[in-house]
């Protein structure tokens, strides 16, 4: 009985992490649109405030000292709302944007003002284009003799690590193929590596160098969503046993996080 609750308030704990990384995730843009953007506009005051109380809501839960699994599944489902917030902010502010470059197609005499407006919006377009992910999967396969794969929780089973995610539709971004980087981290904190997979180095927006165990391309189509992208990991050596951290970057920015353990 010890060990069934110990088991169940570990998963607990690690569904608050992953979901911690998200909220994280959708405050660091939320933070970012709303420096990025000085625009008088009602829409956006309202939402603004929207997206405060929502904040606020979310936070409550990950504050407790005890949560239970059902709490977490509503605080997904909130930040879930919280993203879609987001995305509705993004296109009032992409909204804007057509608005300012028709404006300075008709009023010369602000030229140097509307000229200092459009690098904002190109700063804006940046961090919009970024591609955010949902619904990581990491699992661990054995691929049977047969060509056949069997999940499993067994390192020395393990030969392949399955990465599958979602992209959320982006409504700013241009059709057109995007590259997704991702870094998996050993239990020794080691990033998984092999030039067969085209390993190297991104610069995050920070400016700091991070190696990447492989990079994916990806056929975005604007306003649209991308469903199982899938990666396999395959390396020549044994996984060792303890837990894998994935970490997904776009644009020089982590958009997504996962883990597995293997026994």
């Amino acid at each position: 009985m010890e060990a069934l609750l110990k088991q169940q308030t570990d998963s607990v704990e690690k569904e608050r992490k992953i979901l911690e990384e998200d909220f994280n995730a959708a405050k660091g843009k939320i933070d970012q649109l709303m420096t990025e953007s000085s625009k008088k506009d009602t829409a956006l005051e309202k939402s603004k405030k929207e997206l405060s109380e929502m904040q606020s809501k979310i936070q409550v839960v990950m504050k407790k000292d005890k949560v239970t699994i059902e709490e977490l599944k509503n605080a997904r489902t909130m930040i879930k709302d919280l993203n879609d917030k987001i995305r509705a902010y993004e296109e009032r502010i992409a909204e804007l944007e057509r608005e300012n470059k028709e404006l300075s197609g008709k009023n010369k005499v602000l030229k140097d003002e509307v000229d200092s407006e459009v690098k904002k919006n190109i700063v804006l377009k940046k961090y919009g284009s970024i591609l955010y992910t949902d619904n990581i999967r990491l699992t661990p396969e054995h691929k049977r003799k047969d060509g056949t794969d069997k999940e499993t929780k067994k390192a020395k089973k393990t030969n392949v690590l399955r990465i599958v995610f979602d992209i959320v539709e982006n409504h700013i971004a241009e059709s057109g193929n995007k590259q997704i980087y991702v870094r998996l981290i050993a239990p020794d904190n080691s990033v998984l590596s092999n030039p067969a997979n085209g390993s190297g180095n991104i610069t995050t927006l920070k400016g700091e160098q991070l190696a990447f165990s492989v990079v994916k391309e990806i056929a975005l189509t604007k306003d649209v969503p991308v469903k199982d992208v899938t990666i396999d990991w395959i390396q020549d050596g044994k996984y060792q046993k303890g837990s894998y951290t994935i970490e997904i970057y776009s644009e020089g920015t982590r958009v997504g996080l996962g883990q597995v353990t293997l026994k």
